[in-house]
């Protein structure tokens, strides 16, 4: 199996090392328009292989769209990384342009790939890729929810004292600071709904904590995150690659579902060697549902901004 990541970046190559060091592709091909450092990026991960014991082959290319081919599974990263104080939302102008450029390159020579966009604004860059590409629905997968999830698990087994593998819990809506839905009415420790173990104050402070999760992390670091963001990507293309069938909240292509049309968002998704093979419709209560609404009518705003480029 083969994975192309487009960008090369702090994200890029980290996911290029998960993947690589857990198996789950037998070639990785990391490009970036920077010339030598997706090479250098490469080389590095490789000379990891005898001390982890990895027999992914990792090659890094600079611009050359050729060395893709027949890849099963693309990685947009592509695009300028937040800065302390700035949105996702504000990265919209520069990346838009990018993300259309590499996602018609690839398919020139991946046609049958499946396009996973990490690149923001998340759901809006993954509307661009489907709109501008014209691929089926199920072959393009935003990654946010992913990342926003496992940022949720966190803060929830901090609030709990207890190990985040044993909770299970997801964040749907936009991958925003203020878009996304930390879902702590179905959160659960060990089958147990955590509101048995905190206040409602407390899982208050925990979602609001996971929605400034990203922007926490950007002003300690003076960039933006990349271990978990890396990580939530192998992840997603883990249960791609090895059909694994796995529920993961996804930016997908809403017709309908969540009351929703023409707007890529985040909700839970059956994952496979198909992209998305099922988008899982739960039942939200009125509260759920108007912050659905209003993360989609956020969404659809920043979406208007790409009649330009689709133009």
């Amino acid at each position: 199996m083969k994975v192309t990541i487009v960008g090369a970046g702090n994200v890029g190559a980290t996911c290029a090392d998960v993947i690589s060091y857990r198996g789950i592709a037998s070639e990785v091909v990391l490009l970036d328009i920077k010339e030598g450092f997706a090479e250098g990026k490469a080389m590095d991960i490789m000379q990891c292989a005898t001390n982890t014991g990895f027999n992914t082959k990792v090659i890094g290319v600079t611009n050359d769209y050729s060395k893709t081919a027949n890849s099963d599974v693309v990685v947009i990263t592509s695009g300028i990384p937040r800065k302390p104080g700035m949105t996702r939302e504000e990265l919209i102008g520069i990346n838009a342009g990018i993300v259309k450029t590499v996602a018609e390159n690839i398919l020139v020579h991946s046609p049958n790939t499946i396009v996973v966009v990490v690149s923001n604004p998340m759901d809006t860059m993954t509307y661009l890729a489907l709109k501008s590409t014209g691929l089926p629905k199920n072959r393009i997968i935003g990654m946010g929810g992913a990342l926003d999830s496992s940022r949720f698990r966190y803060y929830l087994s901090q609030a709990l004292d207890k190990p985040s593998n044993d909770v299970s819990a997801m964040v749907i809506g936009g991958h925003g600071d203020t878009t996304m839905i930390p879902l702590t009415r179905l959160a659960s420790y060990n089958g147990i709904p955590v509101s048995e173990f905190l206040s409602q104050e407390a899982l208050e402070k925990v979602a609001a904590s996971t929605m400034v999760g990203g922007a926490t992390l950007t002003g300690l670091l003076g960039t933006s995150a990349w271990y978990a963001p890396g990580a939530s990507v192998a992840y997603l293309v883990d249960s791609i690659l090895n059909d694994q069938k796995k529920m993961i909240a996804c930016s997908v292509f809403l017709e309908g579902e969540y009351g929703q049309n023409d707007i890529c968002i985040g909700v839970p998704c059956i994952i496979g060697k198909n992209g998305v093979e099922q988008i899982v419709d739960i039942t939200l209560n009125d509260a759920e549902k108007a912050l659905f609404a209003k993360s989609a009518d956020a969404v659809r705003n920043m979406n208007a901004d790409l009649k330009s480029v689709l133009a």
